[in-house]
């Protein structure tokens, strides 16, 4: 019996040196997402789990660093800390946003690898290249984009506006049935001051692309005070939230809302089934989140094959459009074949691809951006 225990110790021993060693030989790709607790559970319940059938031996684990710009901040000020000495960073493949995401390119902490995975030339809109004014060309792969439009009530608007030139008059003949909520409480209200700029202010492309000229503001003079005159005949709702409640109330007949925002109220019940969308001339601003790879990331490779499946149609289609209702981060144009009619046409009925090419806007670069809401709480607000 004693010589029995002795090897069945022995056995279990160098099974569990056996497993050890299998564990440390695992791989570990470290992804960091800034963002909400929906983003880091994308990537741990759903892309990671993916990626890890498809890479034997690789582990991928996921860290959150919290929402909004703030949790990009952290991740930079990880990079920049790391960035000076020898050893390799901390995170392999990163998800920021556009403001910091240019901070990171031009202090050389990410690799331009863009072109080294075949979904690079899948992109076609502008924010792949341009983040706030930064050139970001090579260095990101957006993961998806977040877009703002004119949410409707089709029993109550018949002549529905094209541009805001139209939305203009059209407030004029139905005041009080257009709300909005200025630049407090939500970034719909930010999206639609933004395009008023854009649509009346002078060169929208100068705002959006650079450089900065302190005296351009001036010339906003008229546009913002058009503003003030339009307000008058608008309901102010109480944020982005509060849009969506007052059109499902019927207490405002059309608004700015955030597209996933909406689709998922809908899915909800929580808006009329027939409301509608339009992406208005010359455009509203929306927003990415990119994917970048670290420049001192020890498993580049592997971080470019990660991204290059989580920004594949079939991923994008998939877990981008069908489980946020979020606008995929490639050109829509390749997902048709990837998504049922359905949902194809629910997500591009009303905002087309070719809408989103053509009229889906950035914010403008950091300094025009603070101009604006500096000029809006001056001259409009008051």
């Amino acid at each position: 019996m004693k010589i029995k225990s002795y090897w069945g110790k022995a056995l279990v021993t160098a099974g569990a040196l056996m497993a050890a060693t299998v564990v440390n030989a695992q791989t570990t790709l470290n992804v960091a997402t800034a963002g909400d607790q929906n983003m880091v559970d994308y990537i741990k319940d759903y892309l990671g789990p993916m990626f890890e059938k498809a890479n034997p031996g690789v582990k991928v684990v996921a860290v959150g660093t919290g929402p909004g710009d703030g949790g990009s901040q952290k991740i930079f000020e990880k990079l920049s800390a790391q960035n000076s000495g020898t050893a390799p960073s901390d995170f392999d493949v990163i998800v920021v946003h556009q403001k910091m995401a240019g901070q990171m390119a031009q202090d050389k902490l990410l690799l331009q690898y863009r072109d080294k995975i075949d979904t690079g030339k899948l992109v076609s809109r502008d924010s792949a290249n341009n983040a706030l004014g930064s050139n970001v060309s090579g260095f990101v792969m957006p993961m998806f984009h977040s877009q703002t439009a004119l949410a409707y009530n089709p029993d109550l608007v018949k002549d529905v506006p094209n541009s805001y030139a139209e939305l203009v008059e059209w407030t004029k003949k139905n005041p009080k049935k257009f709300g909005y909520n200025g630049i407090k409480g939500g970034m719909s209200g930010v999206a639609f001051v933004t395009g008023w700029v854009y649509a009346f202010g002078g060169d929208g492309d100068k705002l959006m692309k650079g450089p900065y000229d302190a005296a351009s503001k001036s010339s906003w003079d008229k546009a913002l005070g058009d503003l003030k005159t339009f307000n008058a005949n608008v309901v102010i709702t109480p944020g982005n939230a509060g849009t969506l409640d007052m059109l499902n109330r019927g207490e405002i007949a059309m608004g700015p809302v955030w597209v996933d925002m909406f689709y998922s109220w809908m899915n909800e019940g929580k808006l009329p089934p027939n409301m509608k969308l339009k992406l208005v001339s010359p455009g509203m601003p929306g927003q990415p989140m990119y994917y970048a790879v670290p420049a001192k990331s020890s498993k580049q490779q592997l971080a470019e094959k990660f991204i290059a499946l989580a920004t594949s149609p079939d991923v994008q289609a998939e877990g981008i459009v069908k489980r946020f209702n979020w606008y995929p981060g490639i050109d829509a144009q390749y997902l048709q074949s990837k998504l049922n009619p359905a949902d194809w046409q629910k997500l591009f009925a009303d905002i087309t691809p070719n809408d989103l090419a053509q009229k889906g806007k950035p914010f403008p670069i950091t300094p025009y951006f603070n101009d604006i809401l500096e000029g809006y709480e001056k001259k409009v607000a008051n």
